[in-house]
């Protein structure tokens, strides 16, 4: 019982000290592998004290608030472009790159790839992938008509003879309206307006004309006449600063065409060359906005005949169709002179090309094939087909 009773208050003494041994632990043993590890972390900045700032210059291009950053690590590139496919090959192959995926490549490529038989079944064919391609009903009644026509005086020896006569078909449909932009330079500031419904890639349309304007040896000046977004206007502006370009602008929500008028005005002072004016993405049934757009050129037109310039409609390539009744609407309110086609290596089908054409005959300015600056060229029409519908595909 001694015993016992001598070794309890052991006991409890032993579990009183057992809690400043733990709380001693990290204190009495500095050396131990867990706690090694904090001296030798703390003694980091102090061994390589150059590295440090190198780290946040190497991360530095990743970050997306830092667009100048990123612009310089992309070649003074568009940092919203940095991790995006490289620019297309210069001429028809970069064409052929980017439209081979199109559904009209797809359709009539794979029609002549395997050699038809040359009757009334392949001009049935070929009238199916052309409306299926968004080529419209006119074009596409046009075109098939004429190989019919041609088929029946048996102008053809086969189907290989038939794709070559619907090449040079296509090819003259979109000849007349292969018109590049020119610019007079006597014009001091030459005026763009830009329209088009929303999403169209207006914004970024113009930030690519500023640069090509910009390396052919333009003064540019932008305004930033989408007042209903500030992100456009923010968009806008990024694009001038990488440019180089003076950008016009007075906030969200301020009046489009004071804004363009004081821009002319602007522009005019500080002797450019170019005025490209942005407006706001809309709807062609919306009537409010539609009426605004004819304001803005009106106002624009008080600074003198013939102004502005030119008024360039940028046009999705994937919306088919209904491209026909958006252009429709705008030309009824101002008349447009020119078109930027765009997306059209994307899931475009390329046939509404043939339909704009066929249905308005307005100059086709430029087009889209990818994401690039580089890649807005100037349309070229045997690039276009060749690559749509390849001469080698009858061989």
């Amino acid at each position: 019982m001694r015993v016992f009773s001598d070794n309890r208050p052991h006991m409890v003494n032993w579990f009183w000290r057992k809690k400043p041994a733990e709380s001693e632990k990290p204190v009495e043993q500095p050396t131990a592998p867990p706690v090694t590890a904090e001296p030798v972390l703390s003694d980091i900045p102090f061994i390589p004290p150059t590295p440090a700032p190198a780290a946040p210059e190497a991360a530095a291009p990743s970050l997306p608030p830092e667009p100048a950053t990123l612009a310089e690590a992309a070649g003074n590139d568009d940092p919203d472009y940095a991790h995006a496919a490289p620019a297309a090959s210069a001429g028809k192959i970069g064409w052929r790159e980017r439209l081979k995926g199109s559904s009209f490549a797809k359709s009539l490529g794979g029609l002549f790839s395997r050699n038809p038989k040359l009757d009334e079944s392949l001009l049935e064919e070929i009238e199916t992938a052309l409306l299926t391609a968004d080529v419209g009903i006119k074009a596409t009644t046009t075109l098939v008509e004429d190989l019919r026509t041609r088929m029946n005086r048996r102008e053809f020896a086969d189907a290989t003879a038939l794709l070559a006569a619907l090449r040079e078909d296509l090819i003259a449909m979109l000849r007349p309206v292969a018109k590049p932009l020119q610019i007079d330079r006597n014009a001091r500031p030459f005026v763009i307006v830009t329209i088009g419904v929303n999403g169209v890639g207006k914004t970024t349309t113009i930030g690519k004309l500023a640069r090509r304007f910009s390396q052919d040896g333009h003064q540019i000046m932008l305004a930033a006449g989408d007042t209903f977004r500030a992100a456009a206007v923010a968009q806008l502006q990024a694009w001038g600063e990488r440019n180089g370009v003076h950008v016009v602008a007075q906030g969200q929500d301020a009046d489009a065409a004071a804004v363009a008028f004081d821009a002319y005005s602007s522009a005019k002072a500080r002797g450019s060359s170019i005025l490209i004016a942005d407006t706001a993405g809309r709807l062609h049934t919306q009537g409010g906005l539609m009426d605004e757009l004819g304001k803005i050129v009106r106002v624009l037109g008080k600074h003198g005949a013939g102004i502005p310039h030119e008024v360039l409609m940028v046009i999705d390539g994937t919306t088919g169709q209904n491209a026909i009744s958006q252009l429709r609407a705008f030309n009824a309110k101002v008349p447009v002179t020119g078109l930027v086609v765009t997306k059209l290596d994307g899931t475009a089908k390329g046939g509404v090309v043939f339909a704009l054409a066929r249905e308005f005959g307005i100059p086709i300015r430029y087009a889209g094939i990818g994401e690039r600056p580089e890649d807005l060229r100037i349309f070229d029409p045997k690039a276009f087909v060749d690559a749509l519908l390849p001469e080698s595909l009858g061989q």
